[in-house]
């Protein structure tokens, strides 16, 4: 084992050292993770069209695309702390780039369903991502660390919305494959891109910064339920819902938001493609921005400081949504979707910068926990979707009133976050982040 020790300050243009090496090494796996989860997104119009989906089918295929990830974050948090995030990231990636390449295969809504199923698999990499670069800094910059990785990585729910339109239309001007076939073989590229993430993974990062998890005894000799751990404390599960309200909704808006775009104001699909893509890319400020904040209130105040933090930016993004689902105009609507885009995903930031100091001995399954809440929420808010959409014609859905609805929830849970603060203040403030 090498003397290295977790890193007190985070310089993003540095690759020195195995902690830096391994920062800039997750966060573009889940990148890709993110570009691979939600590759189809945006090619939906064509899909829907070519399998003659129904607005309930629709609603299915995106609680199926969350349903997988929330079982998966759950297992994933034990098995980092049993057996190290190396590892498991590698297994992920492979196993979780078949179904990517494959979603091309189907031909029927039964088929698309259990792919678009089986891909939201991957959403559990971000468990890794978190915890990986929480072992690699030091307390005083974990909130940073982990929100700027997560944030650079979401922003692959922008790159997808603006690139894979493009890689599809590509492939058809280059006579590779029909307009309406073009889905099919434009899902290929993440799925390969997947495999090469993996090998870099395994060749080029470590488990901590003292080495791998094989490389420590100490390690080996951990037998403590780390999932119990984590699920006996209230806090996590207050985060779990604030993850909800937040990265819950995130994936949501980037299942919907380019069909959302095209169906509403009558963009056409590379336009869709490329205003819904400014969503995603707010992760690569918003997030890290979010973490910084956090960091900052927390030298401060601690954990209660950090809360008070969460639970405004959550009211802040619910009235957001409500005035993005009224607003009428796509100028508009752009404006409105980068306002609460930004809270939202300040608030992502914000969570992840808490979740570090809920317990030491258990930040995989803390980090698990709080990450599958975030999909139990994306898949409830589905259901809202499916019920809450208006049929205007056969190739046209309103989802407006979905996100009315939306927003006042994100706004009453903004609030059960202020009032858990309010209650238990004080008694976390020992947890300086």
């Amino acid at each position: 084992m090498n003397k290295a020790q977790p890193l007190t300050q985070l310089n993003i243009l540095s690759l020195k050292g195995i902690q830096m090496k391994t920062f800039h090494i997750t966060w573009l796996t889940f990148f890709f993770c993110f570009f691979a989860w939600f590759g189809i997104a945006p090619l939906m119009p064509l899909v829907k069209k070519q399998l003659s989906l129904t607005k309930d089918q629709l609603g299915n295929i995106q609680i199926a695309s969350v349903s997988a990830t929330i079982i998966a974050r759950l297992l994933i948090g034990r098995w980092i702390d049993k057996w190290g995030p190396r590892l498991v990231y590698t297994w992920l990636l492979i196993v979780c780039a078949i179904p990517v390449m494959c979603i091309g295969l189907s031909n029927s809504y039964q088929s698309f369903l259990l792919f678009r199923l089986a891909i939201g698999v991957i959403g559990a990499s971000f468990v890794i991502t978190q915890f990986h670069t929480s072992v690699m800094f030091a307390s005083s910059i974990k909130g940073t660390a982990n929100a700027t990785a997560g944030g650079f990585g979401n922003a692959g729910g922008g790159a997808t919305n603006f690139f894979m339109p493009l890689i599809a239309a590509s492939m058809v001007g280059a006579g590779w494959v029909t307009t309406e076939n073009s889905w099919r073989l434009a899902m290929v590229v993440p799925g390969v891109l997947l495999l090469i993430m993996a090998a870099l993974y395994y060749n080029y990062t470590t488990d901590l910064p003292q080495g791998n998890f094989s490389e420590n005894p100490q390690q080996q000799k951990t037998n403590k339920n780390t999932f119990l751990l984590a699920a006996k404390d209230y806090r996590t599960w207050i985060l779990a819902i604030a993850y909800g309200a937040c990265f819950g909704v995130e994936i949501t808006v980037d299942n919907f938001a380019a069909i959302y775009f095209k169906d509403k104001y009558g963009a056409s699909l590379v336009m869709a493609g490329i205003v819904a893509s400014i969503f995603g890319w707010i992760n690569l400020f918003a997030r890290p921005l979010g973490g910084i904040v956090a960091d900052k209130i927390g030298k401060k105040y601690g954990f209660d400081g950090k809360t008070m933090l969460l639970s405004i930016l959550l009211l802040l993004e619910g009235a957001g949504i409500v005035w993005f689902a009224q607003a009428g105009q796509l100028s508009m609507a752009i404006v409105m979707m980068f306002f609460f885009g930004l809270s939202l995903k300040m608030a992502n930031g914000a969570t992840y910068s808490l979740v570090p100091f809920v317990n030491t001995e258990a930040v995989g399954s803390v980090a698990g926990i709080v990450g599958a809440g975030g999909n139990i929420g994306a898949m409830l808010i589905g259901f809202l979707f499916k019920y809450k959409a208006v049929k205007v014609s056969d190739d046209m859905i309103d989802y407006s009133n979905a996100f009315t609805t939306l927003g006042y929830i994100v706004l009453v849970f903004g609030a059960v976050v202020l009032v858990f603060r309010t209650v238990t203040r004080g008694q976390s403030s020992q947890l300086n982040g």
